[in-house]
């Protein structure tokens, strides 16, 4: 059973600031994974002249490793053991990944990731009300603005205030150290942002932060553990497309403004 925070209570929030709202973006902003990396590593797979062939299910299985570097590696280790002996092996993969993420960065600028119900409209909710936005990610810069520029247009990566992302920091999710350079850069203390995520790693890392966290679940991770999120939905919802709560105090239709994240942070 998870653990989640008593239903939040309509009276008296105003006192709760939310300053910042922090996104992650893969399975988050977008569905990404499945159709947007899963296809371009195998792209670049076959370009480099290798046999490998990563399935939906297995990359399902992968997920649980952040980072598409670290990925490769987990992959050969338990598949292609072999294939360790590569001479110069840190620099292969970072050769494969840099191959992957030009096949990805093609796929977004071909409009063939669009994002996540409620995504875009939040977004410009918090910028009409002046709450910085930021984004911490494991994905590369490279994918980040590719795809912000891609669905939300040329100019949209200055929208956010702080962009963190790929090997900016060391160790990345579950390790929050993602979220404390984000919240360094943006100048504010963990208590006055929130994060959206979609996984169990993403939620350790924001929680290990000391962000308040709402889970908008993608198809990989809805069976995940959840426990210590503000609330777990189906996605951000719409006036015409309304979330579903799968976990939390929170009205059982409608969709994300800041007047509902008011209410996660009291």
């Amino acid at each position: 059973m998870l653990q989640m925070k008593p239903p939040v209570d309509s009276k008296d929030y105003a006192d709760s600031a939310v300053r910042a709202v922090v996104f992650d973006v893969d399975g988050t902003l977008a569905d990404t994974e499945r159709d947007g990396h899963r296809p371009a590593f195998n792209a670049a797979f076959k370009e480099s002249g290798l046999d490998w062939d990563w399935s939906v299910e297995l990359y399902g299985e992968l997920l649980a490793i952040t980072g598409g570097k670290e990925r490769i590696r987990h992959f050969m280790e338990k598949y292609v053991p072999a294939e360790l002996g590569r001479s110069g092996l840190d620099d292969w993969i970072a050769g494969l990944h840099r191959v992957k993420t030009k096949h990805y960065v093609s796929l977004l600028e071909s409009g063939g990731i669009p994002l996540r119900p409620g995504v875009a409209r939040l977004i410009q909710h918090l910028r009409d009300r002046n709450i910085k936005i930021a984004i911490a990610t494991t994905t590369t810069p490279e994918n980040v603005t590719a795809l912000l520029r891609s669905a939300l247009g040329e100019d949209s990566p200055g929208w956010f205030d702080v962009i963190g992302a790929g090997d900016i920091v060391p160790r990345k999710k579950p390790e929050p150290d993602i979220y404390h350079w984000v919240l360094e850069q943006l100048g504010l203390p963990a208590e006055q942002c929130m994060a959206i995520e979609d996984s169990e790693n993403g939620l350790k890392a924001s929680l290990a932060a000391g962000l308040d966290t709402l889970v908008t679940v993608s198809d990989y991770t809805r069976s995940q553990d959840f426990r210590g999120a503000s609330a777990v939905l189906s996605d951000l919802g719409e006036p015409t497309q309304p979330f579903t709560v799968l976990e939390g105090g929170v009205p059982q239709s409608g969709w994300v403004d800041v007047e509902l994240l008011l209410k996660l942070k009291a």
